[in-house]
């Protein structure tokens, strides 16, 4: 194989394990900014170490243990910083910004219950304000 199709391979496997890659690192960082600078360099990498992955296994777990291993190298050179937050508030904003996507995904069931054209179905939307979290719950219910 070439260079050049060695390169179109490596970012065919990138492009179609990338969004499984910024969802967990998302998890990890507590910005889109962060996810998008760890999930770079972490490409990057993947590029230059691409020689090393073992054709038949799994390139989306590689790309994921490099990109884990690049988000904690992440986390300590933001740590150095002077304004920093402790590991705790790391975790609380990690753990709100999967609230938002539960909540997003919550947002598209009662869309797709709502446009439903079924007169036995009927959508009811319930908000139960949590003073921690400050969540919304939605619940779409079957008649």
């Amino acid at each position: 194989m070439n260079d050049d199709e060695r390169y179109e391979v490596f970012v065919r496997l990138v492009m179609k394990h990338e969004p499984r890659v910024r969802s967990f690192l998302r998890g990890l960082l507590p910005t889109w900014h962060d996810v998008e600078e760890v999930a770079q360099e972490a490409s990057l990498i993947a590029w230059r170490k691409f020689d090393d992955f073992e054709e038949g296994t799994s390139f989306g777990g590689w790309l994921l243990t490099i990109a884990r291993f690049e988000a904690l190298k992440y986390r300590r050179r933001v740590a150095r910083s002077p304004l920093v937050f402790v590991d705790e508030v790391w975790d609380q904003l990690a753990e709100e910004a999967s609230g938002e996507e539960d909540q997003q995904i919550r947002r598209q069931h009662l869309e797709i219950c709502l446009r439903s054209s079924s007169a036995e179905m009927f959508a009811t939307g319930i908000l139960i304000a949590n003073k921690v979290k400050k969540s919304v719950q939605i619940f779409c219910q079957w008649e």
